[in-house]
């Protein structure tokens, strides 16, 4: 590892910020330097995400040239090198990545299209499309603390790369030795040659056009949208001035933006986590709520993917409660069936798609309606790539609705990730509507979980950094598949066991094994016959092991028990299995 610390000090001669960096680490923070350099900062099937600095192992111009070379050498190889589209959000060095991956880029002759200006990542999917462009780059660190960047890679559809080509990708990445010799262009030189263009504000005007077709009431919004009273936040990021637009063209005129967070801001300064899953994002919004009497509460994470919303609740403290991704999927999917069939507009093959750990309401919707509800791994790309081939068959309007409990929405498909403008405008008609007819959204879940039962769902993740928590993950996910739980929170049996990495089901009780036909992903669920569950993997994207946990009960007492009762038992069953393989890391 030393010999890496010397030829990035070499290499950081003309680069005295990260430069300065480096040599702090070396003298006042060992740990740290450590994590730099030990490895490469994994480009993974969604592309790279890391705390910014010096080293391999940090998002910083070099890593960021490496990643695009590779895009480019993955372009030229696939026979499909035409134009990249690029943008970026409000994060440190976003602006910055932006350009060395489009001069790296047109550095090996490919032609991009750049933002000018920070836009949302779903603005970044649809403008892949409308460029005709064959891939696109977002940079971002999506719903990450203030100290992380990233880079997100799109295919010519406007998604994220499935499984297959970004394996691909990944070996051209991982190939490229020293990304601290990579050539970039001169911007003046590119600009001339025609490679390197800016955007103009007619993409944008295209995508506000798109957007109202999602809605079911436009001219109940027109008409009256001024009477529902909105609070935003864009949480610092880049949603602000698209979504605030997108409701005056649609009629919603009385929404205050949280002025505190309403300006682009790398630093997050008024949240711990730009994240709108967190309540404490809502802190702000919820004390304008209170003074400007708001119907609904919307937060958007820097990059617009992620939605979060609070209802008005006087059972609640602060006076609004804040939904899950779960419960706001829940309320979306219900509006779209009931407008369609009150329509009589459902079509007959129906498809919703959500992914293997989001909660089982919205099957109970889909099948009550008639409609197919599909599992996909988590990751939005799955989802996308299940829209891909509805419109390779010419089944383009069977797709209704796609979302992931990780409060990410699509209703529109000509978007091809999660999309937190799309969902934030329907959400508005929906509570427009509910306004309307005398009832609460309160009232709209009351009526829900009477009729499906109450489902409740929650996540908890487990941090362990560096080389030692990496192996710490791998290893306790080998205990949970090499010697699965009988049994959870009450004695309640494990009926199945679904392994993704081995594409099986496994029924406990008889033994019969079935194959599973989702792409293959270190991922094991646990099914009981109380229809409660537990699902296990690690992040993609963090140094975090993911827990997820569904229940469903008669009342929503009995739900939040079940629920408290299996994730403490897991959550301990998670400690005794570490404590154990420490210690046999110890005796080795």
């Amino acid at each position: 590892m030393q010999t890496i610390i010397e030829r990035w000090r070499k290499g950081l001669e003309n680069d005295p910020e990260l430069s300065a960096q480096l040599e702090e680490m070396m003298i006042n923070h060992q740990a740290e330097l450590e994590d730099s350099f030990y490895r490469s900062l994994t480009f993974g099937t969604g592309g790279m995400r890391g705390e910014l600095g010096p080293g391999p192992n940090r998002m910083n111009r070099y890593t960021v040239r490496k990643a695009a070379l590779g895009l480019g050498h993955y372009l030229k190889e696939v026979g499909d090198s035409g134009r990249v589209v690029i943008a970026y959000d409000s994060r440190r060095n976003s602006a910055l990545f932006a350009k060395e991956a489009a001069l790296t880029l047109t550095n090996v002759g490919i032609e991009v299209d750049v933002f000018p200006s920070l836009r949302p990542t779903p603005v970044l999917s649809f403008a892949v499309r409308e460029q005709g462009a064959s891939a696109g780059v977002m940079i971002t660190a999506s719903h990450n603390p203030a100290i992380y960047n990233g880079l997100k890679v799109y295919d010519r559809y406007g998604a994220q790369l499935p499984p297959g080509p970004a394996e691909e990708l990944i070996s051209y990445v991982e190939a490229i030795e020293d990304e601290l010799t990579i050539p970039i262009a001169d911007e003046g030189d590119v600009e001339e040659k025609g490679l390197f263009h800016w955007l103009s504000s007619d993409i944008d005007e295209r995508y506000q056009r798109k957007l109202r077709t999602i809605l079911h009431q436009p001219v109940m919004g027109n008409e009256n949208g001024e009477q529902l009273k909105i609070v935003f936040s864009p949480l610092h990021g880049t949603a602000s001035a698209p979504l605030y637009e997108a409701f005056r063209l649609n009629g919603y005129t009385h929404v205050h933006i949280v002025p505190e967070q309403a300006h682009p801001d790398p630093d997050f300064s008024t949240v711990s986590k730009p994240n709108p899953e967190e309540a404490e994002a809502f802190e702000m919004a919820m004390q304008a709520g209170r003074e400007q009497g708001a119907d609904l509460l919307i937060a958007t994470d820097p990059d617009a993917d992620r939605l979060g919303i609070a209802i008005p609740d006087t059972s609640k403290e602060g006076g609004y409660r804040v939904l899950t991704g779960n419960e706001t999927g829940f309320l979306l999917l219900h509006y779209v069936l009931t407008q369609l069939d009150d329509k009589d507009s459902l079509p007959v093959n129906g498809k919703v798609f959500k992914t293997i750990v989001t909660s089982e309401s919205g099957r109970a919707l889909a099948e009550h309606f008639g409609m197919d509800c599909i599992d996909t791994l988590t990751g939005f790309k799955f989802i996308a790539e299940k829209i891909k081939q509805l419109a390779e068959e010419g089944e383009n309007e069977s797709f209704l609705f796609g979302y992931e409990e990780s409060y990410g929405y699509l209703l529109g498909s000509f978007v091809r990730d999660k999309d937190a403008l799309q969902a934030a405008l329907l959400v508005a008609e929906i509570a427009l509507s509910e306004k309307r007819d005398g009832r609460t959204l309160t009232d709209t879940f009351t009526m829900l979980y009477e009729q499906f039962g109450y489902y409740q769902e929650g996540i908890e993740s487990l941090t362990l950094k560096g080389r030692k928590g990496a192996e710490q993950i791998e290893a306790l996910l080998t205990s949970f598949r090499e010697q699965p739980p009988e049994s959870f929170a009450d004695g309640q049996a494990v009926t199945i066991i679904e392994d993704y990495q081995k594409h099986e089901a496994i029924f406990v009780e008889s033994g019969e094994r079935t194959a599973l036909s989702l792409p293959a992903s270190n991922v094991i669920k646990y099914k009981c016959a109380d229809e409660s569950w537990v699902c296990v993997r690690p992040s993609g994207t963090e140094p975090k092991m993911k827990c997820y946990f569904g229940v469903k009960e008669l009342d929503s007492e009995a739900a939040d028990q079940a629920l408290f009762r299996l994730q403490e038992s897991v959550m301990d069953e998670i400690q005794a299995r570490l404590q154990l393989t420490e210690a046999g890391a110890q005796k080795s």
